[in-house]
């Protein structure tokens, strides 16, 4: 059985994934056919899904099933703040390839990245 900040995890990446792909609650029950109440239990850390449900829902946002049980909060290395930035990691991965549900557009995301690196280099 998992503990509550499994549960928490598991509910904060579900979010995480489900605002990434611009998809909503009601979306996931219907093209998985999952139950209403189980999902929302999920996504409020009430109760943890069995693992061929975590598979499923890790397969229909294409990422792996660590995707979804792993803190993603945490790193594992600390950064000096020197490193290059990595456009898809940091407008993709970070949450921020979407604005009012809408892919940003290449153009838009090299913008952003330079204004993000020169208030960073402003920043010393």
């Amino acid at each position: 059985m998992a503990n509550n900040k499994s549960k928490q995890i598991f509910a904060d990446n579900l979010r995480y994934y489900m605002n990434k792909n611009g998809k909503n609650g009601i979306n996931i029950i219907d093209d998985l056919n999952i139950k209403n109440s189980t999902f929302y239990n999920w996504l409020s850390a009430e109760t943890y899904p069995r693992i061929d449900k975590i598979e499923l829902l890790a397969d229909y946002f294409g990422i792996t099933k660590a995707d979804l049980v792993e803190d993603r909060t945490k790193t594992n290395k600390k950064s000096t703040g020197k490193e290059p930035v990595d456009l898809d990691k940091a407008l993709s991965e970070e949450g921020m390839a979407m604005f009012d549900g809408q892919p940003l557009s290449e153009e838009y995301k090299r913008a952003l990245l330079a204004m993000l690196n020169t208030m960073k280099d402003n920043g010393k």
